[in-house]
């Protein structure tokens, strides 16, 4: 039975890294496919080539400078104590070649999220998550991160969403163009195929739908990695289950509980929180799931203060 079970995960991981790869195939295809209805097969390489350009060549903003737009400042060891130990533990384990920096946000939402690549890597957590996680349950968290960090997803949704963007453009461009030349089109003096004119309306929709689809399963990734860099998938499933009570205003959760479950799946960048805490609880049962960070002593010696941000960075970034 044991066997079994670790068979299962070892396909389950094949199966997300396949699908992480045909759905950037995908929307690579379909970034190309917008650029070919515009100028044929010249148009679609010109399509792959702009979005390779930008993924490889785009300036960077580095992790220090971007965790100063969300007013974030270093998390000092002697706040969390033997945190920073166990990040660079599950780092050396994880093969990265140096721990990720540790930031406090004074946020009350609960989040962390982490930015930069395998050598720079930053994570932050936020003071609603300090305050209200214990010992165990935030090491699962930053050993989300961790994996995020260590299976390059950053580059990987930031490749994806190049794609979309150029995905957009090109389908802008496309639908200008066919409502400059509407006057000939009602005249007959030209033709257009409206399969076409299907397809520029179309493409980005399909383009964001597959982006969130590819998140999702970057998400369920992070999270079977997570596991096995701690030894403890019930310390992750109980910190996602906390989180997901904690979500919107003591008033919403009153009156208006499970209105944050409104959106539908397809629309989500994360999996279903019920989803992902269910395969959590099964992993518990592998032999390989014995904690490795345990501390018996308090988390907090503090509690962090929460400042409301005058404003925020807008981008890409990767949290739970």
């Amino acid at each position: 039975m044991k066997t079994t079970r670790t068979n299962y995960h070892f396909f389950a991981h094949n199966a997300n890294r396949g699908h992480t790869l045909l759905m950037l195939a995908s929307l690579a295809l379909l970034a190309g496919g917008v650029g070919w209805v515009l100028g044929g097969w010249p148009g679609f390489l010109w399509a792959l080539v702009l979005a390779a350009g930008i993924a490889l060549f785009a300036p960077r903003m580095s992790p220090a400078t971007l965790m100063r737009f969300y007013r974030a400042r270093p998390l000092q060891a002697h706040e969390v104590p033997g945190i920073h130990e166990v990040v660079a533990d599950m780092a050396h384990r994880a093969g990265l070649p140096r721990p990720p920096m540790l930031y406090y946000v004074p946020s009350g939402v609960m989040n962390a999220f982490a930015v930069g690549g395998r050598g720079d890597a930053v994570v932050a957590v936020t003071a609603g998550l300090l305050n209200r996680l214990d010992f165990q349950e935030l090491t699962g968290v930053l050993a989300h991160e961790i994996s995020h960090v260590m299976h390059d997803d950053l580059e990987v949704m930031t490749l994806a969403d190049v794609f979309t963007r150029i995905t957009g453009i090109f389908s802008t461009l496309g639908k200008v163009l066919v409502l400059i030349n509407l006057p000939l089109l009602l005249v007959g003096a030209v033709g257009i195929s409206w399969w076409l004119v299907l397809v520029l309306l179309g493409a980005p929709v399909v383009s964001t739908l597959l982006q969130l689809a590819l998140s999702r399963v970057r998400e369920f990734e992070a999270d079977a990695a997570a596991a096995r860099l701690t030894g403890d998938p019930e310390g992750l499933a109980r910190a996602l289950a906390r989180i997901e009570r904690q979500q919107g205003s003591l008033f919403d959760r009153l009156f208006f509980p499970g209105r944050g479950e409104q959106e539908p799946s397809l629309l989500r960048s994360h999996p279903v929180t019920d989803e992902r805490v269910r395969r959590l609880v099964a992993m518990a049962r592998e032999p390989w799931a014995h904690p490795r960070y345990i501390r018996q002593t308090q988390l907090r010696p503090q509690v962090f203060r929460v400042v409301r941000p005058r404003w925020r960075f807008g981008g890409y970034w990767l949290g739970l």
